[in-house]
């Protein structure tokens, strides 16, 4: 999930749209956020990586924030490019601490540069996506979650990923991060099963081989 909501069911917005209780209506951006990506199967190697990256920077942080920055970090992270994210020196980090447009911790920031090597290493295998979809036999999990108070911060199988990603040279991936991630990318529909996004995003599920082919 992404912040915590102040009501637990689904919301009845002024377009006659039931959504999920936690993009405020008042945000368009937060709602369009949640109705056009949260919860769609992404398949994309590099969109993977990045969204891994941005979450690991939302830690301690609302997702919102990180939302409202994204275009910032894409164009400090040279478009999250791992090739390049994976040479980034000191001085390359000591300009990014300059830069007021993304989060500037030092400690999140230098952990993207050995996550990009890992990201590079996997890719000269399977690829990411299909290592990171593997974990859920290739198809989105499908919950039906009808309150908040249902929704699970972490699971057994998050805190599978999370060991397997740090082991491969990750950071800021613990199973609370991995769990956001795998919400915000499709791989569990957590959208509130009364959630006017639950059907379609379920509609959206489908299974690749083991070459990515859909």
């Amino acid at each position: 999930m992404t912040d915590a909501p102040a009501l637990r069911t689904t919301v009845l917005h002024a377009d006659g749209k039931r959504r999920c209780p936690w993009p405020r209506e008042d945000i368009p951006l937060y709602v369009d956020y949640h109705d056009t990506e949260w919860g769609v199967p992404e398949w994309d190697d590099r969109a993977l990586f990045e969204k891994l990256i941005l979450d690991g920077f939302q830690a301690g942080l609302s997702w919102i924030t990180i939302l409202r920055k994204r275009d910032a970090f894409r164009a400090a992270f040279d478009g999250f490019e791992p090739e390049k994210i994976a040479r980034y020196d000191a001085g390359k980090v000591e300009a990014l601490m300059q830069d007021a447009g993304i989060v500037r911790n030092r400690a999140k920031i230098e952990s993207a540069i050995p996550s990009a090597r890992a990201y590079l290493k996997i890719q000269e295998g399977e690829g990411f996506a299909n290592y990171l979809w593997s974990f859920f036999d290739g198809a989105p999990l499908q919950n039906g979650i009808r309150h908040m108070g249902e929704m699970p911060a972490q699971t057994p199988l998050s805190m599978k990923i999370s060991k397997d990603l740090k082991a491969r040279g990750f950071n800021f991936c613990g199973p609370t991060i991995v769990y956001a991630f795998a919400q915000a990318v499709g791989m569990v529909n957590d959208h509130l099963v009364d959630c006017c996004r639950h059907a379609e995003c379920a509609a959206l599920s489908y299974r690749k081989d083991p070459h990515g082919r859909a």
